[in-house]
């Protein structure tokens, strides 16, 4: 999903009753009296025509009475229905579409979706926004979220990093431990709930735990992940080493890739001391290429800078093989606080730093609060 507002999808009505724009009147009278709609969908040829209102009906009638008082016969549908307006579509936001509906003069508006009429929506759809219930995974603070968090109901976070949670309306469930993976978590909860992981669940986590701790040779690992990773491996019927490094050699040389969604893959967004910074980290299996994108991988984080309207944007380039990154960075003054080897304008030598939360994060706050 790319964003979790709420949307006209989510209120969107519709009904089986069909009624053709040529039948008459009465056909609607069936169903009136049951459903009390204040707008019937109307079709021609089976293909959606427009919406009919209870204004539109009785706007006729009266038009009717005060030409030729009390002779008015049984008109059809089509007779009675007045220009529509422009449909919403499923995907738009909520507070877009009751904002729309309300400088209208209709009770309702139709609803299409890839070009299909999908429903409706009246007045009553939007006394209440609907929430999207939510479970934080691998992340807890807001910037780091997807696209309208705000307006969701949080129900869980599990989590691995620091903790600067959004703020929830009720109690919730939070489990937050200092492990190497989020999938380690995961992993315990099952435990914990006496279920067991099918083979592909496990496989899933398995792959989580060695990419999150460096196939276990990250500092961030923990005894629990490496015992998790062997038990997950088990179930999957492989040997978990082997199948780290197996997963590795699969990883596309940098170079190959399009650098602003490798970079925005694992990208997460923080603010420290009135600064808002992003950091990014790709996985290599050498840094022995560097030199063929390290000018247009610098160019990449510039766009990124401005698109995702950040003060400084880092990403590690990290060799899983040999524990070494190295940093690429937008410029930022707090740059020459950072202890590490500077190699040329922004790019900066790392050698046994590997992970971003408890190696590179400390240092980069450290650094801004000089």
């Amino acid at each position: 999903m790319k964003d979790v507002f709420p949307k006209v999808k989510d209120v969107c009505l519709n009904t089986e009753t069909r009624i053709d724009a040529d039948s008459p009147l009465t056909e609607l009278a069936k169903t009136f009296s049951d459903e009390n709609p204040s707008v019937t969908p109307i079709y021609e040829n089976g293909k959606f025509y427009g919406l009919l209102s209870v204004d539109d009906i009785s706007t006729w009638f009266m038009s009717k009475l005060k030409k030729n008082g009390a002779k008015i016969g049984i008109p059809s549908i089509r007779e009675l229905m007045r220009e529509q307006e422009e449909p919403l579509e499923a995907s738009d936001f909520f507070e877009e579409a009751k904002l729309s509906l309300s400088r209208s003069k209709k009770r309702g508006l139709a609803v299409f979706e890839d070009g299909e009429f999908k429903g409706f929506v009246t007045r009553r759809c939007f006394l209440k926004a609907p929430r999207y219930n939510v479970i934080l995974v691998d992340h807890n603070e807001p910037a780091q979220s997807i696209n309208g968090i705000e307006t969701a109901n949080i129900l869980e976070i599990i989590d691995h990093h620091r903790l600067d949670p959004i703020k929830t309306d009720l109690p919730i469930f939070i489990d937050s431990e200092p492990l190497g993976s989020s999938c380690t978590i995961i992993y315990r909860n099952f435990i914990r709930s006496r279920l067991k992981p099918d083979k592909y669940t496990a496989k899933v986590l398995l792959t989580g735990i060695m990419s999150d701790t460096l196939v276990l040779t990250s500092p961030t690992t923990t005894p629990t992940d490496t015992e998790s990773a062997l038990a997950l491996a088990g179930l999957c019927g492989v040997d978990a080493y082997e199948f780290g490094h197996t997963m590795y050699s699969y990883v596309e040389r940098l170079a190959a890739q399009d650098l602003a969604a490798a970079v925005l893959s694992d990208f997460k967004k923080y603010r420290e001391h009135g600064v808002k910074f992003g950091i990014g980290q790709c996985e290599v299996t050498t840094l022995d290429d560097m030199d063929e994108y390290k000018e247009k991988l610098l160019l990449t984080l510039s766009d990124i800078k401005e698109r995702r309207g950040v003060d400084w944007v880092v990403v590690m380039i990290t060799d899983v093989m040999t524990q070494r990154s190295v940093l690429f960075m937008t410029e930022h003054p707090a740059i020459k606080h950072l202890q590490y080897s500077r190699l040329e304008p922004g790019i900066m030598d790392m050698p046994g730093v590997v992970s971003r939360k408890k190696q590179l994060l400390p240092e980069i706050i450290h650094a801004l609060g000089v």
